[in-house]
């Protein structure tokens, strides 16, 4: 053993026991790691309210409070008038101001509608309107039917000269008589234009009627300020004297 501590024998004495060396540091092993393993098995026995203060969250922070409410000043008004009543002042006022009332503006010159501040006498919608207002305006003219329909009882006081017919001496011999109705077109001119029969009581009074009523003349039917053409129809009756 003494040679063991001393200088000069260091190096040269082997140990004897390196299997118990290495069971030893083994044995070292296994208890630190069960020494570790336990608290990890056996959960129960750590302290859970410590543990859990560690796992939680901390609570947020508590919100800001509210600013404080403004404060409204309510400013009284003192008046003279209580209950839509003037009362006796309870002091006199250091300033009287004096009501001064608007003027009324001054009387618009010119016309309805026109621009403010025109000159007297101006005209209705201006410039404009007074040249179009002393601007005759023509009437168109609606031309007027070159022939129109007239009935034959308006024609008959348009008859300026009648030619009666002269009865068929044939016609007397048969003792025929009755009315012949011719259709007829009167010119512009008031002469007959156009003529013929349209029913007869007996074909021997026709050319009779016919030569007769073309020598009429008639007065010119004016429509719209110029005289039109007319259609109408023209009765001539034949009658034996003395039947």
């Amino acid at each position: 053993m003494f040679e063991d501590s001393l200088i000069e024998s260091g190096g040269k004495l082997k140990t004897s026991r390196p299997a118990t060396a290495a069971f030893s540091f083994g044995l070292q092993a296994v208890i630190v790691g069960i020494l570790v393993l336990i608290p990890l098995l056996f959960t129960e026995a750590l302290p859970k309210t410590q543990l859990m203060t560690f796992l939680v969250a901390p609570p947020p922070p508590p919100p800001p409070p509210p600013p404080p409410a403004a404060v409204k000043v309510v400013k009284k008004i003192e008046t003279e008038i209580v209950n839509n009543q003037l009362r006796t002042p309870t002091k006199i006022p250091k300033k009287v101001e004096m009501i001064k009332e608007e003027e009324p503006p001054p009387p618009s010159v010119g016309v309805v509608g026109g621009v403010p501040g025109g000159v007297p006498g101006g005209q209705m919608g201006g410039v404009i309107g007074g040249i179009i207002s002393s601007t005759p305006v023509a009437v168109p003219k609606v031309a007027a039917p070159q022939r129109v329909r007239v009935s034959q009882g308006v024609t008959q006081g348009l008859v300026i000269h009648r030619v009666q017919p002269i009865y068929p001496q044939m016609a007397k011999i048969a003792r025929v008589q009755g009315p012949v109705v011719l259709a007829a077109i009167i010119g512009k001119d008031g002469t007959i234009q156009n003529l013929h029969v349209l029913s007869t009581a007996s074909p021997l009074l026709n050319q009779a009627a016919l030569d007769a009523v073309k020598q009429w003349r008639y007065r010119p039917y004016i429509l719209n300020g110029e005289p039109v053409e007319v259609d109408t129809q023209i009765t001539v009756n034949f009658t034996l004297s003395g039947a």
